[in-house]
């Protein structure tokens, strides 16, 4: 979620700098433990895609192995536990490192649920392989909306798809996010992310966990629109028991598209069980920020809001009660993992520590407009 970060300014990012001249050793050994009889391992064209450095290193790299006198070869890719921790906040003390629970819920969704996800092929805890806490999952063919440019503005939604591409794939992403609300979190084995820690996990514990985030993060640092956004937040609670597991970070750009079908729904870091309408949410916050917050004419083919939500309702079977609340929510969360987001940028130089971009930026003007509140803190960059 890291979009505000100018490409330009990677070189300054912790990771750029890293020595990942053993990877392709230390994946071998890896996969020697982690695919029990597999001998002739190769690790080759190892990829490692620049990126910003401030969420999971993301590393892509083939694997060939012989097994009961076969041999295999495949694409796979590792994601790595940066060494400041996730973004988002820790629902438990069992989800605490960022990639065991993106594997620990890929793997549920993978058994328990109908939308397409990675097949992981193992966790490895030992940090001294690659720098930190890793997962290795197989490779998925397909095509992922970009954010820098945003795939509003150009990329091959807006260059090759047709309207009716366009409103499928919103559809069908649609479809993906409600068939996760369907799974019953108790069986699929996801207590190890119940916040309540007494199997009633409510939207008040995540407004806690969001308000302990934020005031740690902050350290006694004013935030006039989140203190408003909390508070509102808590005075307009829902109070909706329709808990099931949120994805967290619902949005196109999450999803790896197959002709314009979901092959693979992915980023799992923001995962959490609390009333499913947070995902709708978050949806609708970030098509919104793809659209009306970037002064983008909305593509043709994209459905209006009125109409996702609708589609929602349709293939969920279940009432969209109060997508406002939701979407407030949601910039709320957005702005909350800025705070951290920016105080990285600003601790390695990607951003002037004057420009206070952890409380003035572009999710506070967003949840400042939401709520109808005047923001004093507006955007300096």
């Amino acid at each position: 979620m890291s979009d505000e970060v100018d490409a330009a300014a990677v070189s300054s990012a912790p990771k750029f700098h890293k020595d990942r001249s053993g990877y392709a050793d230390a994946l071998s050994t890896w996969f020697a433990r982690a695919v029990p009889g597999a001998t002739d391992i190769e690790i080759t064209a190892l990829d490692i895609p620049v990126a910003s450095g401030f969420s999971n290193e993301t590393v892509m790299f083939t694997t060939a192995w012989t097994n009961d006198g076969v041999r295999h070869e495949e694409r796979m890719v590792g994601r790595i536990e940066p060494a400041d921790g996730g973004l988002f906040p820790s629902q438990t003390s069992e989800a605490t490192v960022s990639v065991l629970t993106q594997h620990r819920a890929m793997r549920a969704v993978a058994a328990h649920g109908s939308a397409p996800v990675p097949d992981t092929v193992g966790y490895e805890s030992d940090p001294s392989l690659l720098g930190g806490p890793f997962f290795v999952m197989r490779f998925i063919e397909g095509r992922v909306p970009g954010d820098q440019p945003r795939y509003t503005q150009a990329g091959f939604v807006v260059d090759e798809a047709t309207p009716a591409d366009r409103r499928k794939m919103v559809e069908s992403g649609i479809a993906a996010m409600a068939s996760l609300h369907a799974i019953d979190w108790r069986t699929a084995g996801l207590e190890w992310l119940d916040i309540s820690g007494n199997g009633s996990p409510t939207t008040a514990h995540q407004l806690d966990l969001y308000r302990k985030l934020v005031a740690h993060e902050l350290r006694g640092r004013p935030h006039p629109v989140m203190s408003h956004a909390l508070d509102w937040l808590e005075a307009n609670d829902p109070l909706d028991d329709r808990i099931g597991l949120s994805w967290g970070d619902a949005r196109l750009g999450n999803i790896i598209w197959r002709d314009y079908e979901p092959a693979a729904v992915v980023d799992w870091e923001a995962c959490a069980l609390c009333p499913t309408e947070a995902d709708l949410g978050w949806w609708l916050m970030f098509d919104r920020m793809s659209f009306d917050d970037l002064d983008t004419p909305r593509l043709e083919g994209f459905p209006t809001r009125e109409e996702m939500i609708a589609h929602y309702e349709a293939v969920s079977g279940r009432e969209v009660r109060d997508p406002h609340y939701w979407e407030v929510f949601a910039v709320m969360r957005f702005a909350a993992i800025f705070i951290r987001l920016a105080d990285r940028m600003v601790a390695t130089g990607v951003f002037p520590a004057e420009l206070n971009a952890s409380v003035a930026n572009q999710p506070t003007d967003a949840l400042a407009r939401l709520l109808g509140i005047d923001n004093p803190t507006p955007l300096l960059y």
